[in-house]
């Protein structure tokens, strides 16, 4: 029977995975019923605003003319108790008739913390907990960290050649160094992160709108580490900032020194942040410390070498991902990432590591040590 349990858990975590990038700040979550050994019903909660996993693993044994009445159910998550944007799934569960419940890990969340397993008891129904709890840990690591310490999961992402350059030299007449199919990816990541963060460097070369595409009602906080204001006013990022916001974040005594400049970039829509004299100190914590806030959950961080080392060498990664285009660009190229990071004294080993092809693109995946300690 554990071997059959841990085979329903496992399917709820893989319905889970499809919620990824569009449900986020929710946690992805995925639920199967079971019933005299066979699946009834299943589901995973597929939109921000949507219904819960639980309700339509439930709806989706009505649709199929079973009933839920005396059956299991594998989930993902602790189910909720409190009324958002959907009602209680303790309640939708309860009145289902379901006899057992088997929740994979308890949810973290000030309104959770186990009060949902707590009612389905009280309710007699069988609650367990604890089953695939490490995979369900991993699956939503930034929503466990975020509730755990209020601090910002940080992903570092980047597209190279095979010889580690990010870009082909202006006179290569190219723009992207990766194919169609990883940058379609790449947007996946985007419609996760709550914001899009980016040296000033990358706006003046590249003038990106740093937005998903599709959005599908996705708008990250766009996000540029500009110390000297020197952020374009008429550039995309501002052009749009009614749409999407935009953070500018610089040094303070340049705001002050540079005050037309920054009532500039506010009189276009964006907000415009000082950092105090950090005494020499990255001003990457005192960032981090603000998007945390502001309640995001997620930054990605897409800037160009110089910001990517700057994350790394401060330990500050959660996540790398990297694309890797099987192009050797050598005089064509330029931003080398190895030699941008090569002052980093202890080398950056990654774990939970994935690997994907988009085409002839490889995507590599993992998590840092320091954020994989944490889960």
């Amino acid at each position: 029977m554990a071997a059959a349990e841990t085979k329903y858990m496992r399917r709820a975590l893989k319905l889970a995975r499809r919620g990824i990038g569009e449900v986020e700040p929710n946690p992805a979550v995925g639920a199967v019923i079971v019933k005299a050994n066979q699946i009834i019903g299943e589901g995973w909660h597929e939109r921000f605003g949507g219904p819960h996993a639980e309700i339509t693993a439930i709806e989706d044994c009505q649709s199929l003319g079973a009933d839920p009445a005396g059956g299991t159910m594998y989930v993902t998550l602790e189910p909720c108790r409190h009324e958002g944007k959907t009602g209680p799934c303790t309640d939708a569960i309860i009145e289902a008739g379901i006899s057992k419940v088997v929740v994979a890990t308890v949810d973290p969340s000030e309104h959770a913390g186990g009060k949902g397993i707590e009612q389905l008891r009280q309710a007699g129904i069988e609650a367990e907990v604890g089953l695939c709890e490490h995979e369900a840990r991993l699956l939503n690591a930034p929503f466990f960290k975020f509730a755990a310490t209020g601090k910002t999961w940080v992903i570092l992402k980047w597209a190279q050649s095979i010889d580690g350059k990010l870009a082909y030299v202006p006179e290569a007449n190219k723009r992207w160094v990766s194919s169609d199919k990883s940058r379609k990816d790449a947007h996946k990541l985007r419609r996760r992160a709550g914001a899009i963060l980016v040296g000033v460097n990358t706006v003046l070369a590249d003038n990106p709108l740093l937005t998903p595409r599709p959005a599908k009602d996705s708008k990250p906080m766009r996000v540029v580490l500009d110390s000297d204001l020197r952020t374009p006013v008429d550039c995309q990022l501002l052009a749009t900032a009614n749409e999407s916001p935009v953070l500018i974040v610089g040094r303070q005594e340049t705001l002050e020194q540079r005050c037309e400049a920054a009532e500039q970039i506010r009189a276009a829509g964006a907000e415009v942040v000082g950092y105090p004299d950090m005494q020499g100190q990255s001003n990457l914590d005192f960032v981090l410390a603000e998007l945390g806030r502001r309640g995001v959950q997620q930054v990605l961080v897409e800037g160009g070498p110089a910001v990517i080392s700057s994350f790394l060498s401060e330990a500050l990664a959660d996540e790398i991902c990297v694309y890797i285009s099987p192009k050797i660009l050598a005089g064509q190229g330029t931003a080398d990432i190895a030699g941008s990071i090569a002052e980093i004294a202890d080398a950056v080993e990654l774990g939970n590591v994935n690997i994907e092809r988009f085409g002839d693109d490889v995507r590599l995946s993992g998590f840092s040590a320091k954020a994989l300690a944490g889960i």
